[in-house]
């Protein structure tokens, strides 16, 4: 059997350290749409309108409603072990004084991570959301815009999440571990 070149390359990992070296050096700029994610750099979809008027209004419901309880992160990133730093469109995180200046939030400070998908549902489902039950997130929230469904993955394990459910509108979403903020989801789709 013979082996192609391809076959024996193997591919770099980028660990978190080294991507931030790379932006501190010049080679990402700020304004780079890309996130790490298990050692490669991946190029984040543009953000349309629609989701990010979505965003603007998941985030204003949550910062009226849970006030000090939690601290809203809009489409900034968090650190997932020593490979992983993705940016979520938004997560409640548990209230740090400093408002996580010193350091990104980690899988720990985080209550429930939110993902708005309208062209990037596959991508969400498949490899965020696994990402996500990997670390441990309590509980995920997949908003899609485009099937108009919300799906929501609790229990996570190293296999996926426990529990999956999929909720059309009418239906609230309420974060298990917030339980005063709830969504109403025909409002949001």
């Amino acid at each position: 059997m013979s082996t192609s070149p391809h076959d024996i390359l193997r591919r770099h990992r980028l660990t978190v350290h080294s991507f931030h070296r790379m932006g501190e050096a010049g080679i990402l700029r700020e304004d780079d749409r890309v996130e790490l994610i298990e050692g490669e750099l991946v190029d984040m979809t543009p953000i349309g309108s629609r989701h990010a008027g979505t965003v603007a209004q998941l985030t204003r419901v949550f910062e009226r409603q849970i006030g000090e309880d939690a601290l809203v992160w809009e489409q900034n990133p968090i650190i997932l072990g020593e490979a992983s730093e993705p940016e979520p469109d938004l997560c409640l995180l548990r209230p740090r004084g400093d408002y996580n200046k010193s350091a990104h939030p980690r899988a720990e400070d985080l209550l429930l991570v939110v993902e708005v998908a309208g062209t990037s549902l596959r991508y969400d489902r498949e490899s965020k959301v696994p990402l996500y039950a990997r670390y441990a997130i309590p509980e995920v929230w997949l908003i899609d815009l485009e099937g108009m469904t919300a799906h929501v993955f609790q229990q996570p394990a190293d296999e996926g999440c426990q529990i999956v459910s999929q909720m059309i509108s009418p239906a609230r979403l309420t974060p298990a571990r917030l339980p005063k903020a709830s969504v109403d989801l025909a409002a949001l789709l």
